[in-house]
């Protein structure tokens, strides 16, 4: 199943922060207004801002409010990809040259401070001052999994839980945001927000581990980035911990990180993993995060839009990018 057939009930809207995603870059210094729009226009499957909207639905679906909140939500994630880009000094993302490759690292880092705080504003439009406390709190969660992931690349004494720990930092923390605020900004229930939050947080653990298998198995074509990205940056993925715990002694990946060989390393690293059975059984962690999202919403009504969002747990299961 396509994501924007997931999307339908709130295609309409999406389609409207897609506009005020652009009104973002309407801004008076030309200079900004182009890394703006170039960085805002770089795709994306929306999943973020169409959670939040989507979320919404069960109760009081107020527009006025969750439309600020759904496109600030996507701001915060453009800004963390705008400093990810920067901080490791990537070249590519979505096919496309990366903001800190075309203008430099400093203007990639003050533009992703901007987005922040542009989030920030739009999340305070909303007069929800739970809402605009979580979302600064989510920017300090975020920041934290990444100063870990930074202190530790090529630290090959990483365990699951400090990975774990890290992608509940750097991506679920996001994953919360939205679909808590859509809950808080559609006034549910505190233990229907308590439930959304759990689907959002095992939703995003979910989300990384495909993306972290992806990135080993995906074309660059698929991936708009080269195959094995995390490894070449020191950065230890489930599926590379797997290969570790596998072979504990002659392994790529420890050779990589003992600064040996880089590019053969990779290569190596990348059809050992492919070639066993290693991405079953990340595929197989990433399900049980699915279900236990999905098992979150047995609270919820029976309804569309929780059709809606188990349909949204199976594509992130099965989407090639």
């Amino acid at each position: 199943m396509q994501s924007n057939t997931i999307y339908e009930p709130v295609q309409e809207d999406l389609n409207k922060v897609e506009d005020w995603l652009r009104s973002v870059s309407k801004v008076d210094f030309s200079w900004l207004a182009k890394l703006l729009g170039y960085s805002l226009k770089g795709g994306g499957k929306r999943i973020r801002p169409a959670l939040t909207l989507l979320v919404g639905k069960f109760y009081n679906y107020n527009l006025d409010s969750l439309l600020p909140m759904a496109t600030a939500v996507e701001l915060l994630h453009t800004a963390t990809l705008v400093h990810d880009d920067a901080i490791d000094k990537s070249s590519v993302r979505r096919g496309r040259p990366t903001i800190n490759t075309v203008w430099g690292e400093d203007a990639a880092v003050l533009l992703g401070d901007y987005l922040f705080a542009k989030a920030g504003e739009l999340a305070a439009t909303t007069g929800n001052l739970q809402v605009i406390k979580l979302s600064a709190q989510t920017i300090m969660t975020i920041s934290s999994g990444e100063l870990n992931q930074a202190f530790n690349a090529f630290n090959l004494k990483q365990t699951r839980e400090d990975y774990f720990q890290r992608v509940s930092s750097k991506t679920a923390s996001l994953f919360c945001l939205a679909t808590e605020s859509g809950a808080i900004l559609s006034q549910a229930p505190e233990k229907s927000i308590k439930a959304l939050k759990g689907y959002g947080h095992n939703l995003g653990i979910a989300f990384q581990i495909v993306d972290d298998i992806l990135d080993f198995i995906g074309t660059e074509e698929e991936l708009g980035k080269p195959v094995g990205s995390d490894l070449a940056q020191g950065t230890l993925t489930l599926p590379a911990m797997l290969l570790l715990e596998r072979y504990p002694e002659e392994n790529p990946v420890k050779s990589l990180f003992q600064n040996r060989d880089k590019q053969e390393n990779i290569g190596l690293a990348i059809e050992l993993i492919r070639t066993s059975s290693i991405v079953q059984e990340c595929y197989g962690v990433a399900s049980d995060y699915c279900s236990k999202a999905c098992h979150n919403l047995s609270l919820l009504p029976d309804n569309a839009i929780r059709q809606a969002l188990v349909q949204l747990a199976e594509y992130v299961i099965n989407r090639k990018r």
